[in-house]
């Protein structure tokens, strides 16, 4: 076996719409497609932090200027199964999959226009995090409670 060839993703994995419990919609731009004609992978954690980032803002327990904590993101992955290009719409569905003392995992899927199977998906770890100190601080009761209302039923709650 060749140690080098490339690992196919089982098809069985890849996440449909029903896997997400939040969902935020978004337009591709002529900028975001790269010189071989599809959207380049660093725009789909742009889009993967956009939209987790804008739940937390719209629930009122993000305040990006002034709060005293903060979540660094300290791990991302993402697969990719089909194109995306523009002027494709594209929505982003996303829960937490684990809800830590200081930290938070993220379940993100995105989808092509209305295709119900991601064409990409992946994840992602906030810390919490004092703002001036950079040192881990436990979830905030309001943020604590916003993330459990998107856990996913499969959930690793701690």
């Amino acid at each position: 076996m060749n140690s080098n060839a490339p690992v196919a993703p089982v098809k069985n994995s890849i996440k449909t719409r029903r896997d997400f419990k939040r969902f935020y919609t978004l337009t591709t731009r002529w900028m975001d497609n790269d010189v071989y004609g599809h959207v380049n992978n660093v725009t789909y954690y742009s889009w993967f932090d956009t939209a987790v980032n804008q739940y937390l803002i719209s629930e009122q327990v993000l305040d990006t200027e002034h709060g005293q904590v903060i979540g660094l993101v300290i791990e991302t992955h993402c697969n990719y199964f089909a194109p995306i290009a523009f002027p494709d719409e594209v929505t982003v569905g996303f829960a937490v999959s684990r809800l830590g003392n200081t930290s938070v995992r993220y379940e993100l899927g995105i989808f092509r226009n209305d295709e119900q199977v991601a064409s990409a998906q992946g994840h992602f770890i906030h810390v919490y995090v004092d703002r001036q100190e950079r040192r881990p601080v436990p979830l905030p009761g309001e943020l604590r409670s916003v993330l459990t209302f998107i856990l996913s039923d499969s959930d690793d709650t701690h």
